[in-house]
């Protein structure tokens, strides 16, 4: 089996890197909104599974292209990636002093197969000054990350309490979670 992983963030990069398995990088761009009916996990599971769809090439008899999407789900609503420090400070006042969702939609896919999976962490924040929240933002460059924040930087020393469920899973890849997936797929 080749592992394809489409992806550009640096931290799934690194995160499959671990996992030890031979595998390629090829990132392309896929416009990811979604319909407005989907609600928490069955989000991520949509941009993983249309990432899949917009591979740009025909994949091999031992190729598995791997796509991933995650997001913060709280209140009912979720968090992308911010796009202004305004709008990185609304999405830490939501998310400081709560427990929100967090969930990464995974899809696996080869010329013959397509299989689909949601990992769920819940995370629980602690109440961060503005001074602290604006010392983040402007320090830490939040911009590509989901509800605004990395739970392995200086926001999760800071203000993660705690977490049920895998701490992976909030950095973009449940990796554990892969592991089984791939080991019952191709029996690795």
């Amino acid at each position: 089996m080749k592992l394809i992983l489409a992806s550009k963030s640096p931290r799934r990069q690194e995160l499959i890197k671990g996992l030890g398995f031979d595998y390629t990088i090829c990132s392309y761009d896929t416009e990811e909104s979604f319909p407005a009916h989907l609600q928490a996990g069955h989000i991520p599971a949509f941009l993983a599974q249309k990432k899949a769809t917009h591979y740009p090439r025909v994949l091999l008899q031992d190729e598995v292209l791997l796509t991933a999407d995650t997001v913060v789900w709280i209140n009912g609503k979720v968090l992308n990636k911010p796009e202004s420090e305004a709008e990185a400070m609304q999405m830490l006042d939501q998310i400081c002093g709560h427990t929100h969702e967090v969930y990464t939609g995974i899809c696996l896919k080869g010329n013959a197969f397509e299989h689909v999976f949601v990992e769920q962490t819940f995370v629980t924040c602690s109440q961060l000054t503005n001074a602290e929240k604006m010392y983040y933002i402007q320090n830490y460059n939040p911009f590509d990350k989901a509800g605004s924040y990395g739970i392995q930087d200086w926001f999760g020393f800071a203000a993660v309490q705690k977490i049920n469920g895998c701490f992976y899973n909030v950095m973009g890849l449940p990796v554990h979670r892969l592991r089984q997936e791939l080991k019952a797929l191709f029996l690795i």
